[in-house]
This record gives C-alpha cells, structure tokens and sequence, in this order.
C-alpha cells in the first residue's frame, strides 16, 4: 500500500477529456479523495458533474460547505467557489475574491490540501490557459507533495502545465495515459 492520502488535479481549459480519462481509469474502490480544481464557466452550473460521472469509476459530487472527506470520491470544485481542504478532514467553500481571474483558484486547493497532507499527496497540473495552479503545486512541492505536470507537448493548451514546470521542480511530466497509470499504480 502507498503512503499516499489524497490527489489534487488542477486544469483550465481543455482539461475536462483528460480528467474525464483519469477518472474512467480509476479503479471503483480507489482509496483516496480526488480533488478537482477545474475552472468552469461560471453561469454553467448542470451537466458538469453529470458529464465526469458517466465515465467516472468513482463517485463525481460537488461538495457541500463543511462536508466530510471519504476516500474513493472525487470533489469537484462547485462553479464559482473556492475549495479549500481544511483541518478536521472536511471541505470549505467560500466566494471570497477571485485569485488569478478565477474561482474556483486552484492554487487555494493546492495550498490547502498540501497543508494538510504534505507529502501525501499527489498534485496533478493538466491542460489550462492561465497560471493558475503553480504557485500552489511550488507549495505543495515544498511541502514534499509528489507533483507532475502533464506534458505541455501534449496538453491542448500548454500555459498552466508550463507555469507550473517554470514555477518548480516536478517530480515527473508525464502524459496523460502515464498519469493515469501512475494515479492507478499507488492505489496499490
């Protein structure tokens, strides 16, 4: 068993086939929460979480404020909040300010959750069009947080997984089917 506890995955624009693809890998008991930190638009509040879940293995919902952490469900960042990970093994959403445009930010999910978890975690940088995100994964990496960043060759738009490689030393850039496999492979 891996002395993983938690995966974070921050994406931006064309990330929603790639996170589609991980959560279709993941085996159905998977044992760990999965954070999703992925900018949407924010007058699209339906459909979102019934698109993940019709390929997901594991259960897709948008938490509520204060909900409890389980493993094996992934936490989707609700449209328009920022989700924090917080101490207690619960969630927290607030609509305070947004951070680099965007809320939710992804770096406050990756802040948070590395606080919490430090080098248990795994933060995932996929796809996306802004920075957002590498400042938050450079914490968690400091925090001793295994981090890769998806290969920007690949990725439909390269800005967030290059601002994060720019922002800190990634553990691995991988595809998104080596992603994959390495997300499946800790689960065992």
């Amino acid at each position: 068993m891996s002395n993983y506890k938690a995966v974070v995955i921050g994406g931006s624009a064309g990330s929603f086939p790639l996170v589609v693809k991980i959560l279709s890998s993941l085996p159905k008991n998977y044992p760990f929460p999965v954070f999703l930190a992925l900018h949407r638009l924010k007058h699209i509040r339906n459909g979102f979480v019934e698109a993940l879940s019709l390929k997901s293995n594991i259960p897709v919902i948008e938490p509520h404020d204060k909900e409890v952490i389980k493993p094996g469900i992934a936490y989707l960042a609700p449209s328009n909040y920022h989700m924090y990970v917080e101490l207690g093994n619960t969630i927290a959403l607030s609509t305070e300010d947004m951070v680099k445009y965007s809320r939710p930010s992804i770096d406050l999910t990756f802040d948070t959750a590395s606080y919490i978890y430090k080098d248990k975690m795994v933060g995932v940088i996929v796809s996306g069009a802004n920075t957002d995100g590498a400042e938050g994964i450079k914490r968690s990496k400091e925090r001793g947080a295994f981090t890769i960043a998806q290969n920007p060759d690949e990725a439909t738009i390269k800005t967030m997984p290059d601002a994060a490689i720019k922002a800190a030393e990634m553990d691995k850039i991988l595809s998104i089917d080596e992603i994959c496999k390495f997300l499946v492979s800790i689960a065992n």
